[in-house]
């Protein structure tokens, strides 16, 4: 077994298959043991490093993990991007080993900067600080990509527990130490004292963890309310073609009009593919039709308005109609699909560069909550939801959460599936019910400990009906957000840097 932790190309596709199996640990999956093998490999694979080889496996590692696990972007690509199967491969091939350069970073730091060969136990937390500095770096920069955490693993493993405490931040955190301390085990047994705050350590975590699988953070604040969410199924193919509008149109409007009355009507993002200026008409019929009803109608539409500079400007957003108020505008834009970096280079290059509705704007922090029905409702449009610091900030004002999607893009992939996990997290780290409605699927209805309690196929036109209860109350995650995580993590990469230049 030398061979893992040495030099070499044996070690390196080890590191490669090792990245793969967190994506096995994820949905649709589910396999959570393996994320601890995940990281446990890779904490092998780097103890004898130079800090130069430990970046080259770090990255093949990374390099694995991406590509298993975020390939489905060449569906994007070459289906609804138009580009040539080469070019979607290339375009892929680079942003899987751009993703990996987080990874490649890890190794380098580690066994440049951190790594303690003859402490097992601060190994093992320096370890596991890196690796999470490393996933919070990953969803800052451009924007950020925080897709793949290892901690999703656990939203139905033993670690739920702990998300209502530190989030999936938490989660990651202690699988990346239980893995290491499992790999020092040995050298622990030599250290009796060590051995004893490693066992401290694991017992606290997986027992509380354990112990508070099943308790509830938050109450009720208020009768449940129903919920009729559409799902449209509408072909991305078609998504913007004018031709295709007044079809789309009506397709909702009767969708709706068939419905059982519901307090809350929800459709998907960007299920008016028009302007809301342009489609005013429509959506002051459909306002008619749900205050006749006394229902509220939340719907995702572009809107073009000003700017704090007076610029007209273009916004993915979500506006209401009825017994309900409040228009809110995407502020998290995934890049490419409706913002180009460097678009003054790119544009017109290939069509990827060039696709319906890729020129939006951010919307401003400040912006309120959506109300409905007197309750406050949290919107995440798509991406939004997978940025767990920016979900907590807005559930933190929260009653009710509610996502918006259009996972077309992804096509029949593993995509929208690892996106329904994250948006089941947002809702266990909240102690809040979601709503979530898709164009395509997964449109589902999720309780405060993340599980779906009713849900529709995918790919499938239909309507989800169910109820929702208003919650109030901040579990410690929302109250205290990833600070006391931070925290801890810097004192222990400082202590780590001071012990490894004095040593």
């Amino acid at each position: 077994m030398r061979w893992i932790t040495r030099p070499g190309w044996l070690g390196n596709l080890l590191a490669l298959a090792a990245g793969a199996l967190t994506t096995l640990s994820l949905a649709p999956f589910d396999v959570w043991p393996l994320a601890l093998v995940s990281m446990g490999l890779i904490y092998l694979g780097l103890r004898e490093l130079t800090p130069k080889q430990a970046a080259g496996r770090g990255w093949g590692y990374g390099f694995g993990l991406f590509a298993s696990g975020v390939s489905w972007v060449y569906v994007s690509i070459h289906d609804f991007g138009s580009a040539p199967p080469v070019l979607a491969g290339a375009l892929t091939l680079g942003f899987v080993a751009g993703l990996a350069l987080f990874f490649l970073l890890l190794g380098w730091a580690w066994a440049r900067w951190l790594r303690q060969p003859t402490a097992p136990l601060l190994n093992a937390l320096l370890f596991a600080a890196l690796w999470l500095a490393l996933d919070a770096l990953r969803g800052w920069v451009l924007t950020g990509f925080p897709w793949l955490y290892a901690g999703y693993s656990q939203l139905e493993g033993p670690l739920a527990g702990l998300a209502p405490l530190g989030g999936v931040w938490l989660l990651t955190f202690a699988l990346a130490l239980t893995a290491s301390l499992l790999v020092e085990l040995p050298q622990l047994l030599r250290h009796k004292a060590s051995l004893a705050g490693a066992s401290l350590l694991v017992v606290a975590l997986w027992g509380v963890a354990l112990g508070l699988g099943n308790h509830t953070w938050t109450t009720a604040k208020a009768e449940p309310i129903t919920v009729a969410a559409m799902q449209g199924n509408v072909a991305q193919s078609i998504k913007w073609d004018p031709k295709k509008l007044e079809m789309q149109l009506l397709l909702y409007r009767d969708m709706t009009f068939r419905s059982q009355p519901a307090d809350l009507i929800v459709w998907p993002e960007t299920a008016v593919p028009i302007l809301k200026e342009h489609a005013e008409g429509y959506l002051t019929m459909m306002s008619r039709f749900a205050q006749d009803r006394q229902s509220a109608l939340i719907t995702g539409v572009p809107v073009r308005q000003p700017n704090a500079d007076g610029e007209l400007r273009y916004y993915n957003g979500l506006t209401t109609a009825g017994d309900t108020q409040g228009t809110y505008l995407k502020q998290k834009l995934v890049p490419f699909g409706e913002y180009v970096p460097l678009q003054d280079v790119l544009r017109g290059l290939i069509a990827f560069f060039d696709l319906p509705m890729s020129d939006f704007a951010r919307g401003t922090p400040e912006q309120l909550l959506l109300q409905a029905k007197g309750f406050q409702i949290a919107p995440f449009i798509c991406y939004e939801v997978v940025y767990p610091e920016f979900a907590a900030s807005l559930a933190a004002q929260s009653d009710i959460l509610l996502t918006v999607s259009n996972d077309a893009w992804f096509g029949h992939s593993i995509g929208p599936l690892q996106h329904l996990q994250m948006a089941q997290m947002r809702a266990l780290e909240a102690g809040r019910w979601m709503i979530r409605a898709t164009n395509n699927g997964v449109t589902a209805l999720i309780d405060p400990h993340g599980r779906i309690v009713e849900q529709i196929p995918a790919f499938k036109e239909a309507v989800l009906y169910g109820e929702v209860t208003p919650m109030q109350g901040l579990t410690p995650y929302l109250q205290w957000r990833s600070w006391p995580l931070i925290v801890v993590c810097v004192l222990l990469l400082g202590w780590g840097l001071v012990r490894r230049r004095q040593g």
